[in-house]
C-alpha cells in the first residue's frame, strides 16, 4: 500500500474552486502580452459561484483513477499513462506529486466546455488537493500563487499550446479583479487589482445575466486563430484597443457607470467579431442582439464559438433580458440561463477526518 493510500484512508482531501466570466481574455496568453507589454495588457474577470469540486480518495495501487461527469472513468497506470486522454491533465497533476493508488473524483456545477474556465478551475482544485495530500511527505505548498503557477504549468504542458492564466487566478482568488500581465521573471507573472471589495461584490449580481448556448465550445481553435493572426502581424492595433477597453471597462464597473460599461462591452465585441466572425455562433448572435435591444452589453465567455454569453446592464434592463433570454432558450437544445452569484471565496481545500467517504 502506498503512503498516499494510507494517508487517504484516514480521510479524503476535498477542494473546490469557482468558474468565471471575463472581458479582455486571450491577453493573458504570453504570445500576446509579451510583445504588448508597453501597453499594459490586462484581463478583467468575475468569479462566479458554479464551483468545481474535487475529492481525493484511496484507490488501487499502481494506478490513478479519474472520475468526472460526462466522461467514462479513466484509469491511468503510474508508468506509461496516456496523458492525451481528455482527463489526462488531472492524472498528470497527480503524477507530478508522485502519487500512486488514488482516485480523483471531479464534480462541476458548470456545463461541460461552456467557456467558463471550468477545466482550469478543476485543475486548480486538483492541484490544491494534491498539495494537501503531499504534506504527508513534507512537500506541497498551499499559497494561491503557488497553486496557480503549478496548475497553469501543468495545463500548458499537457495542452501543448499556449494557455492563459486568468482562469486559474479567478479559481484561486475569487472576487472581481483586473489582472495585469507581467513578465514572470523580473517581476511576478501577474498583478491583482481588486475592482469591487468583497462587501460590495454581491451587488454586481443584479447587473449580470448569463446564458449557456447549448453547444460546447472549442477554445483551442479560436485561440489558435487569434494566435496565428497575431504572430503574422495582423490586428495588433485591435489588440491594443482591447487592452484600453478592458481597463476602462473594469473602472466603469467599479464605479457602476453602466452606460459607459455597456458601450465598452459592445465595442470590444465589435472588434472580436471583425477579427473572427465565427466567435459567436447563431444562438450567441441572437442572444447578443436581444441584449442590445434591452440596452445591455453582451459578449462571449472565454474564446467563444459556443459556450456562454454574459450581459451587463441596469438592473431593470437585466431583469427584462433574463426573461427574454429564458424564453428564447426554451427552443435551444440544452440551452439555459445560468446562475451568476459572485464568488468571493475562491479556492477552498481541506482534509476530512472521516474515512466513511469511500469509493
Amino acid at each position: 500500500m502506498s503512503i498516499y493510500q494510507r494517508f487517504l484512508k484516514q480521510g479524503p482531501v476535498i477542494a473546490s474552486a469557482p468558474c468565471r466570466i471575463d472581458f479582455g481574455g486571450t491577453l493573458d496568453i504570453r504570445t500576446f502580452h509579451y510583445p504588448l507589454r508597453p501597453y499594459r495588457p490586462c484581463t478583467f474577470n468575475v468569479a462566479i459561484g458554479m464551483r468545481t469540486r474535487v475529492m481525493l480518495l484511496p484507490g488501487t495501487e499502481g494506478e490513478i483513477r479519474v472520475e468526472s461527469k460526462g466522461f467514462d472513468p479513466a484509469v491511468f497506470p503510474v508508468r506509461g499513462a496516456n496523458l492525451k486522454h481528455p482527463l489526462g491533465l488531472f492524472a498528470a497533476i497527480a503524477l507530478f506529486w508522485g502519487m500512486d493508488g488514488i482516485v480523483i473524483r471531479i464534480e462541476s456545477a458548470s456545463p461541460p466546455r461552456s467557456g467558463l474556465g471550468g477545466s482550469s478551475a478543476a485543475a486548480v482544485a486538483v492541484m490544491a488537493a494534491c498539495c494537501k495530500a503531499a504534506e504527508v511527505h513534507g512537500k506541497g505548498g498551499d499559497s494561491p500563487r503557488e497553486i496557480v503557477s503549478l496548475a497553469h504549468a501543468a495545463e500548458e504542458s499537457i495542452a501543448g499550446v499556449p494557455c492563459g492564466l486568468q482562469d486559474q487566478l479567478a479559481a484561486a482568488y475569487g472576487g472581481v479583479n483586473l489582472w495585469s500581465w507581467q513578465d514572470g521573471v523580473c517581476t511576478a507573472a501577474f498583478r491583482r487589482q481588486v475592482m469591487i471589495p468583497v462587501r460590495k461584490a454581491v451587488r454586481l449580481k443584479k447587473h449580470l445575466a448569463l446564458a449557456y448556448c447549448g453547444i460546447p465550445h472549442e477554445s483551442k481553435s479560436v485561440n489558435q486563430t487569434w494566435i496565428q493572426q497575431f504572430l503574422a502581424g495582423r490586428f495588433h492595433r485591435e489588440w491594443i484597443e482591447i487592452i484600453q477597453l478592458t481597463r476602462q471597462f473594469g473602472s466603469a464597473v467599479a464605479i457602476e457607470d453602466v452606460p459607459a460599461a455597456v458601450a465598452l462591452m459592445r465595442r470590444e465585441l465589435e472588434i472580436r467579431m471583425h477579427m473572427t466572425p465565427d466567435v459567436l455562433d447563431d444562438v450567441g448572435r441572437r442572444l447578443v442582439a436581444e441584449a442590445e435591444k434591452a440596452d445591455c452589453g453582451a459578449r462571449f465567455t472565454g474564446a467563444g464559438a459556443g459556450g456562454c454569453i454574459w450581459a451587463y446592464g441596469r438592473e431593470t434592463d437585466i431583469d427584462n433580458l433574463r426573461r427574454t433570454w429564458g424564453e428564447m432558450l426554451q427552443d435551444v437544445p440544452d440551452g439555459m440561463l445560468l446562475p451568476v452569484d459572485i464568488d468571493v471565496q475562491g479556492l477552498h481545500c481541506a482534509r476530512l477526518q472521516d474515512s466513511s467517504h469511500g469509493t
